[in-house]
């Protein structure tokens, strides 16, 4: 089991390292490789999604970035200030995270944005030590039930006492709290699963839990 939060040439999942192969020769300009987090070292929040997507952070390098997803994240993140800027285009657009850092429950792009059951748990290691690390007090904000079972996996706690749902809090160890939203993906804003008010709504909570 990796003791890292991150490896760059991570190829323990050996669907993903030929799949991620097959892309690198059709877009040679995609990053194309793990996807590192994104942030600040020792955040107060901690943004946990899926996988980077394929036009997205796997183009990009940074997650949420380059595709629809990332869209309502940054723009929600500027207006609750963790972003200096409400939109993510690149690695060198200038843009820097306050407070919050983010990453994903798998850091390598899966075909058709789907990974198995055993490649989340062997992307989930680095996922434990990214939470091991977190501050006492710190918020870990889960997009989507994939990433929510991921932490709850990696605090070794049991899922059925953390059933997934939108919006919901629960208590983690050191005084962690773990809330839950939606992902931000365009099939759930464009079906309105995932509104704007629902979304700012899960980040006032943010803000009021990072307050107490």
């Amino acid at each position: 089991m990796s003791t890292q939060s991150f490896n760059l040439d991570c190829r323990e999942c050996k669907r993903l390292d030929t799949f991620l192969k097959q892309v690198k020769k059709t877009y040679p300009d995609y990053h194309a490789r793990p996807v590192a987090p994104f942030g600040v070292a020792k955040p107060d929040l901690l943004i946990v999604g899926l996988a980077p997507g394929m036009h997205g952070a796997n183009a990009t390098g940074r997650p949420f970035t380059g595709d629809h997803a990332g869209i309502l994240l940054y723009e929600t993140l500027y207006k609750y200030g963790f972003s200096t800027k409400p939109e993510s285009v690149s690695q060198d657009d200038g843009l820097k995270l306050k407070r919050c850092r983010i990453t994903n429950a798998v850091k390598c792009l899966p075909p058709e944005n789907k990974p198995t059951g055993g490649e989340i748990s062997t992307c989930n290691s680095y996922l434990t030590n990214e939470l091991a690390g977190l501050k006492k007090g710190a918020v870990v904000l889960v997009l989507g039930g994939i990433a929510h079972k991921s932490v709850v996996k990696g605090y070794g706690l049991k899922q059925k006492d953390f059933p997934f749902g939108h919006g919901k809090v629960y208590d983690l160890p050191e005084g962690r709290k773990l809330i839950t939203s939606y992902h931000c993906s365009r099939y759930n804003t464009s079906t309105k699963r995932l509104t704007e008010k629902m979304f700012h709504k899960v980040f006032e909570n943010v803000l009021k839990l990072l307050d107490k």
